[in-house]
């Protein structure tokens, strides 16, 4: 599973660090094409795998069958893609249909925390090794969040190559902590920013996922990896 992960980073990250060089020499669409089938079936290749084995190795604890752990672990879950998915991402420009660009955003979940993914990705693995208590789970979730916060020094270090001060005005006015800027007055939520159709999108999608869930689990267990 560390082997899968770190091949992952490096697509994942050493597609992003590339970003500007090749947008400059095959254009940000074809860009964006490549480092989305490059990354994508390595994403599924690794949800597939974790499912498949999360019960390898050793059983470390067993709440699941505790009062109140399993609703508490789907909130966690739910919080976490708030954070995950935020709604300054531009779907039509992931998906290349408008031209992808790099964006210095400072608002909605941003005013919370400057990298949104590593705190959703920490969320969900908090919660999904709670649940499941394998020793392989917890080295899938060490891995994943070794990765995102390697993400947090790689995105801060790139934006502020392409932005320079601009971007150390936003740092100075944000926080990586979840609320450490607007607890130390830096920073302020504006709660109508919030209310957008793409945080809908996100609350849909876990409804989606809670139903199907073990759906997924059926599937995946038919796939040999």
């Amino acid at each position: 599973m560390l082997g899968l992960l770190f091949g992952f980073a490096i697509v994942h990250s050493g597609g992003a660090a590339l970003r500007p060089w090749a947008e400059k020499h095959i254009g940000c669409r074809l860009y964006r094409i490549i480092f989305a089938f490059s990354s994508l079936p390595l994403a599924v290749i690794l949800i597939i795998y974790f499912f498949n084995h999360r019960y390898d190795g050793l059983q470390l604890w067993y709440v699941q069958n505790l009062p109140g752990v399993q609703p508490f672990v789907w909130v966690l879950s739910a919080i976490s893609f708030l954070f995950l998915y935020p709604a300054t991402f531009n779907l039509l420009e992931i998906a290349a249909i408008q031209k992808p660009q790099v964006h210095l955003f400072e608002t909605g979940i941003i005013r919370i925390t400057r990298h949104p993914q590593m705190v959703g990705q920490i969320i969900w693995c908090v919660a999904h090794t709670l649940w499941l208590g394998t020793s392989f789970t917890l080295v899938t979730s060490i891995g994943l969040v070794l990765h995102h916060l390697f993400g947090v020094w790689h995105g801060d270090r790139r934006l502020s190559d392409r932005y320079g001060e601009a971007y150390a005005q936003v740092k100075q006015r944000t926080s990586i902590m979840p609320f450490a800027a607007i607890l130390e007055g830096r920073q302020s939520i504006l709660w109508q920013e919030f209310l957008r159709p793409s945080y809908l999108g996100v609350a849909i999608f876990v409804l989606l996922l809670w139903w199907s869930h073990p759906l997924l689990l059926e599937a995946t267990s038919k796939i040999e990896l």
